[in-house]
């Protein structure tokens, strides 16, 4: 009989690695770190890369300086000092004077589109090309070439159309439009106004802006609460206003394994805790609290040779050591994001207490007939 209860007990040590769990431990995920899985320790460096606001993607930049370019329309006045030597009676064109025997005329030439090649055709002065250039520019170019030929000409161009140098709005707005830029420096306030405002409630609204290669999201309260977050806006940009349901997964040793939603001005990490029951006392690794998340290469500075999955992004796993008094700092920093898993793996005692229970539940019963057949 006590041949058969070792022979229990060490089957019971052999089906160990078989108990029931969860989800893998702290240091299952901690050797599954590989090329293509890349396991980051959270510190303060991380924090501040996950918390960059549009003043740091974005960069303050000076005011949009206008330029024209091929699409724009343009109109040019030309006033010549009397006598009068070309444009009192220039084709096309609208003559205005004022009163008086030495008075200047004003001859202004119908509206004209910038040529693809980026030029317009100004009587006397010839083709131009304009594109690329501002307004004081195309002026001083055509005021040159008309020098010798109009009497003391003085030039003004005024862009009627702008069709180049503006900001796309779309998403949850009132209405979709698209905001021509002017050298005042619209920001990105003035563009959710020329939109109309949004159609949800501020606190449930994630502006996205695009730039060129750059895409970042930051929440509208944030934008209104940081004035430093209304940027100002580039020619090309597109601002996407967005609502949509966010929610992360809390898996593991955690009071609720479930799918919890949360608002589009964000939570932390300390919040996603408290929203998913806290860790459990009973099972909890407080060492081993993970963040699974798709990021960006760029992000936590991986460079471009990190493995990655569809869509250009990296599988990462955060984790965050709460035995260490700093670390509940850092989670109350560390943003939470929208798909994100929040696991907790268990503590080696909830196995090993498992184990015990085990052993137990085989040998007692065991122990009660050996002690009935004597």
């Amino acid at each position: 009989m006590a041949r058969l209860v070792v022979s229990l007990v060490a089957a019971s040590f052999g089906a160990c690695a078989a108990l029931p769990t969860s989800g893998p431990s702290a240091r299952d995920i901690q050797q599954s770190a590989t090329a293509s899985i890349r396991v980051v320790d959270v510190d303060d460096s991380i924090v501040q890369r996950l918390l960059e606001l549009f003043s740091e993607v974005f960069p303050g930049q000076p005011p949009h300086d206008q330029i024209v370019l091929p699409g724009d329309v343009l109109e040019v006045s030309i006033w010549e000092a009397p006598p009068v030597l070309l444009f009192s009676a220039a084709a096309g064109a609208s003559t205005s004077s004022v009163s008086g025997a030495s008075s200047a005329n004003a001859t202004t030439l119908p509206p004209q589109m910038i040529t693809a090649d980026g030029s317009i055709y100004v009587p006397f002065a010839g083709t131009l090309a304009v594109a690329g250039k501002s307004l004081p520019q195309v002026e001083a170019d055509i005021t040159r070439q008309l020098q010798g030929k109009a009497n003391k000409p003085q030039v003004l161009v005024r862009l009627v159309a702008n069709n180049t140098a503006y900001v796309t709005i779309v998403g949850e707005v009132v209405n979709s439009t698209r905001m021509p830029l002017t050298p005042r420096g619209e920001h990105l306030l003035d563009a959710l106004a020329a939109a109309g405002g949004t159609r949800q409630p501020v606190d449930k609204i994630t502006l996205q802006v695009t730039r060129g290669a750059a895409v970042h999201s930051l929440t509208l309260d944030t934008v209104i609460r940081d004035p430093r977050q209304n940027i100002a806006l580039q020619p090309g940009d597109v601002v996407t206003a967005l609502f949509q349901p966010l929610s992360f997964t809390a898996l593991g040793a955690t009071g609720k394994n479930e799918e919890v939603n949360f608002e589009a001005k964000g939570i932390s990490l300390a919040q996603g805790l408290a929203r998913a029951g806290s860790l459990l006392d009973t099972r909890s690794n407080a060492r081993g609290v993970f963040i699974f998340r798709l990021e960006s290469s760029a992000v936590v500075g991986l460079g471009e040779t990190a493995a990655t999955a569809a869509g250009g992004q990296v599988p990462v796993v955060y984790r965050v050591d709460l035995t260490d008094p700093r670390a509940f700092f850092l989670a109350q920093r560390f943003p939470v994001e929208n798909k994100d898993i929040l696991y907790v793996a268990n503590a080696p005692a909830a196995q090993l207490q498992k184990f015990v229970n085990l052993l137990v539940s085989t040998v007692y019963p065991i122990q009660g007939v050996v002690t009935l057949t004597k």
